[in-house]
């Protein structure tokens, strides 16, 4: 059972309790991701998530390390277009600390200078890797030219010259204004006991309560091309159909829509282009969601003489798709797979801790997993091949990276 509470201040709390369980899983959500940032400070979320881990006025850098492990957890962090999360896993009965530290990291870094311009340098080299990436910068450049001139467009890790711009006054300023009590959830899933959840209350009560600023949320897309040359000895290309955002009642059509299409190995794109065809060792599709757009992405990558024919074959079959619909053995076999996906993913706390996390941060339900199974049941066929429709008869935006030497 999923209980939630919201504070005076407005931080808002969910707890999933597993009581047969002897560890905790938790999480502290904030409403502050790529997606809030302007061009000259792309990339602060990501930088100020790593900077949480670089020391309190009490801790140093090695000694938050060194707590998780005295204690046989674990903690990381993330930070997405929409949101930042720190999390950890500890045993039950070390939830208590582990609480204490994670609130130190949030409210209380030092933001040391020089520790802020060494992780700038690990940053850069984050950067520089997946520039060497191919498949995986490509999805950023395909997130610019799919939502120009949106803040969805921003990379999450920024680039050299907008972090090269950041002071340590421009993150305490950030923090001021993004690391808000009503901007932040605290999701917890194991063990939880009463004194633990009279804890989490105790905290983050002490955040004081103010006005933040209001996301700039609004429908974009836009259909561009863009081609880069890199060192690379594969011709990589991202196609990206407008999507839905999160929220959307549709929301369940197209994850099943995405699974027939390229979203595992029975898919079409899988079976036809790798299986059938040979060629290409990596084809997939997925959907991002967003809480104002969304993007169905479809990513190959092949030798430069077989690009072409792997572009028109991704095209073919999504018209076959739509022509001749899905079959009612895909239909079961997607639902089945949908359906196994969910309870084998929620049987580990962890996986409940981020789910319930994000719905609550941005504002979804918190449906039980008969409730989800049930909203998997309730898709048509007519609906799914209704969704593909508005879909794929707009054109996409198109992401090529190339070989230097084409």
């Amino acid at each position: 059972m999923i209980n939630r509470f919201e504070l005076s201040n407005g931080v808002r709390i969910v707890e999933e309790a597993l009581p047969a369980l002897r560890s905790i899983s938790i999480g502290v959500w904030v409403l502050s991701g790529s997606r809030n940032e302007t061009d000259s400070n792309n990339g602060i979320s990501h930088l100020i998530e790593h900077m949480l881990f670089k020391g309190t006025p009490t801790k140093t850098a090695r000694d938050i390390a060194e707590a998780f492990d005295s204690i046989g957890g674990h903690a990381n962090a993330f930070t997405s277009k929409e949101y930042t999360c720190l999390y950890a896993k500890v045993m039950d009965l070390h939830a208590d600390y582990a609480l204490d530290l994670m609130f130190d990291m949030l409210f209380n870094s030092k933001i040391d200078e020089e520790e802020l311009e060494r992780e700038k340098n690990v940053i850069y080299e984050e950067i520089a890797m997946t520039e060497d990436t191919p498949d995986d910068i490509i999805h950023d450049y395909l997130h610019d030219i799919s939502f120009k001139d949106h803040p969805l467009s921003k990379p999450i890790l920024g680039d050299h010259s907008s972090l090269d711009s950041i002071t340590r006054d421009d993150i305490l300023k950030y923090k001021e204004n993004f690391y808000a009590a009503d901007r932040i959830v605290i999701s917890l899933a194991g063990n939880i006991t009463d004194e633990i959840s009279q804890k989490v209350k105790t905290l983050f009560e002490q955040i004081p309560r103010k006005k933040t600023p209001d996301d700039l949320l609004t429908d974009c897309y836009s259909s561009q091309t863009l081609e880069k040359r890199k060192d690379t000895n594969q011709a990589h290309i991202c196609l990206g159909y407008k999507g839905i955002p999160i929220g959307n009642k549709s929301i369940y059509d197209i994850s099943i829509l995405n699974n027939v299409l390229g979203g595992s190995m029975s898919s079409r794109l899988f079976q036809k282009i790798r299986e059938d065809l040979g060629l290409t060792y990596t084809i997939f599709s997925y959907h991002n969601a967003f809480r104002d757009n969304g993007l169905l992405t479809i990513y190959g990558a092949t030798t430069v003489e077989q690009l072409e024919q792997l572009e028109y074959e991704v095209y073919k079959t999504i018209d076959e798709l739509q022509k001749q619909g899905i079959t009612q053995r895909e239909f079961e076999n997607t639902k089945q797979q949908l359906k196994g996906q969910l309870v084998l993913g929620l049987e580990n706390p962890n996986s409940r801790m981020h789910r319930n996390g994000q719905n609550e941060l941005l504002y979804q339900p918190h449906l039980t997993l008969d409730e989800l199974i049930e909203q998997i049941e309730k898709v048509t066929r007519d609906e799914i091949m209704k969704i593909a429709s508005e879909i794929f008869n707009n054109s996409p935006s198109k992401a090529c990276i190339l070989p230097m030497d084409v």
